[in-house]
C-alpha cells in the first residue's frame, strides 16, 4: 500500500486514485442541524446519502465486483449513511472481510468521533490508515446551536450537555488514533452564523491533538433540516476561513462531500453501472432461514399502510411462482419507541423483506440493520411479494421514498425514536 495514494487526503492522488465507500451503517447516534440521512435518493450528492444500505458480506461481494470493473480503487472507506460506531459490528466485519478479501487496499472511515474511542484498537488491529472525525465545534456554546441530540451509553444528551460530550469523546478518540499511528483529518462543516468565525479555532485545537489535515466544509443546505433556511457563505469567505486555519493545519481545498455510496475517482459523477450492482447487492435473498416477506395491509390485498399504524402484519410465501398468503402477525403496540422496532424485528426473523406505505427513520433502521429489506410502495401486494421472492426489482411506478413518513414531523429529531 501506498499511505500517500488516499485522494481525500492527497490532492496529488486525487486524479489518479479511486475510492469506495461502503454503506453498511444506516444509524447515527446523534442528530446535527444540517443533516437528513436518505436511504433511496439517487439525485442528491452529498454525506448521509446512500442508494442502499448493505450487510457486511453483502458488501464484500459487491466490492468483488466493482473491482472487476474500475481498476484504480486504492481505498475502501465507511461513511455512513449514519455513524460507522452508532453501527460497529457491522463496520468492523466488513473492514474484517475487505482486509481478508483484499489486503493491498487501504481502509478508511469517517465518523462523528462519539464512539470511535471504543473500537480504535479494532482499527488498529484491522490495519486502518486514515480516520476522518467531523469535529464542528470545540466551545459548548457554539455546539449546543449545531447538535439537537447526542446518544452515548444508551443516554440522550441535548443542548450544552450534548455538545459536551461529543467534544470529550471527540478529544478522547482523535488522541488514541494518533497514539496507534493512523492519519487524522478533520472535517468542520461551515455554518454561516453558527460556528464560521469559530473554524480557526477548531484547527487550531485539533492541531494540538496532532491531527494531520483539516477540512473546512461549506454546508450543503438540506430540506427539511433546521439550518435549510440558511445561505452559504460566498466561495471568498471559504477561502480566507480555510487560509485562516491553514496557519494551524495544511488544508484540504479538493473535497466532493461524497455520497455513502461513491465509487470512483472524487468528483466523479456516479456510474450508472456501479449504481446498478449496488442494488443488487442490496436485494433480498430468499433462504431456507428467510422465505417470507411481511406486508403492511389493512385487508392483506394492497400495501397500504404506513408501519406505525399496522395493527399486524401479512406474511406470504411463494407456491410455485406465485405469492400466498400464510399468517398474520400482530405488531408490538405502539408506545416503546426503539424497543418496539427491534421486538418487530424478532417477530419476523424468518422474513427477508416488509413491505410497507410509509416508514420513519428510526424503524427503517433497526429493520434495516436487523437483516431485512424494507421497500416502500404503494399497490397490490402480490405484486411486491413476488418480486421480492424471486430477486426482481419491483416496478419504480410503485415505490415511494422511504424514511419520510410524512405523518409525523418531528419522529426523527427527539433522539428516542418512533413510538
Amino acid at each position: 500500500m501506498n499511505y500517500h495514494d488516499h485522494p481525500c487526503f492527497s490532492e496529488g492522488a486525487r486524479h489518479r486514485a479511486g475510492r469506495i465507500h461502503l454503506p453498511v451503517a444506516p444509524k447515527c447516534n446523534m442528530q446535527c442541524n444540517y443533516c437528513n440521512r436518505d436511504f433511496e435518493c439517487v439525485n442528491e450528492s452529498r454525506p448521509g446519502v446512500s442508494s442502499a444500505v448493505l450487510l457486511p458480506r453483502q458488501a464484500a461481494d459487491y466490492l468483488d465486483e466493482v473491482l472487476e470493473r474500475i481498476d484504480n480503487i486504492a481505498v475502501v472507506g465507511i461513511a455512513g449513511p449514519g455513524d460507522p460506531f452508532a453501527n460497529p459490528e457491522e463496520t468492523l466485519e466488513t473492514l474484517r472481510l475487505v482486509r481478508q478479501r483484499h489486503p493491498d487496499l487501504m481502509l478508511c472511515v469517517a465518523t462523528n468521533g462519539l464512539a470511535l474511542a471504543d473500537y480504535v484498537n479494532d482499527l488498529a488491529v484491522l490495519e486502518v490508515s486514515h480516520v476522518t472525525v467531523t469535529v464542528n465545534a470545540v466551545d459548548p456554546a457554539v455546539g449546543e446551536k449545531i447538535y439537537a441530540w447526542a446518544r452515548k451509553n444508551r443516554k440522550v444528551y441535548r443542548g450544552g450537555d450534548a455538545a459536551r460530550i461529543i467534544m470529550a469523546s471527540q478529544t478522547e478518540a482523535i488522541r488514541l488514533l494518533k497514539e496507534r499511528g493512523m492519519t487524522v483529518k478533520i472535517n468542520s462543516v461551515i455554518i454561516p452564523g453558527v460556528n464560521d468565525r469559530h473554524i480557526p479555532e477548531v484547527a487550531r485545537r485539533t492541531a494540538d491533538l496532532n491531527a494531520d489535515i483539516f477540512n473546512a466544509i461549506p454546508m450543503y443546505r438540506v430540506a427539511g433540516t433546521p439550518f435549510a433556511g440558511i445561505e452559504p457563505l460566498p466561495a471568498d469567505k471559504i477561502s480566507a476561513l480555510r487560509e485562516a486555519a491553514g496557519s494551524y493545519l495544511p488544508q484540504m481545498t479538493h473535497c466532493g462531500r461524497c455520497r455513502a455510496d461513491a465509487a470512483g475517482l472524487i468528483g466523479a459523477a456516479q456510474h450508472e453501472e456501479i449504481m446498478d450492482l449496488l442494488r443488487k447487492a442490496s436485494r433480498p435473498r430468499r433462504s431456507p432461514e428467510r422465505p417470507y416477506v411481511a406486508v403492511a395491509s389493512m385487508e392483506g390485498i394492497f400495501v397500504n399502510q404506513h408501519l406505525g399504524e399496522a395493527a399486524g402484519l401479512w406474511i406470504f410465501a411463494m407456491d410455485n411462482g406465485k405469492a400466498v398468503l400464510i399468517d398474520r402477525r400482530p405488531t408490538p403496540p405502539s408506545g416503546g419507541g426503539s424497543e418496539r422496532w427491534e421486538t418487530m424485528a424478532l417477530l419476523l426473523h424468518d422474513c427477508n423483506t416488509v413491505l410497507v406505505s410509509g416508514i420513519g427513520p428510526s424503524p427503517l433502521v433497526v429493520l434495516e440493520g436487523s437483516g431485512l429489506h424494507v421497500v416502500v410502495m404503494e399497490g397490490l401486494a402480490k405484486e411486491g411479494v413476488e418480486a421480492a421472492l424471486s430477486g426482481k426489482d419491483i416496478p419504480k411506478i410503485l415505490l415511494r421514498p422511504a424514511g419520510r413518513c410524512g405523518i409525523g414531523q418531528q419522529c426523527s429529531g427527539s433522539g428516542m425514536g418512533c413510538g
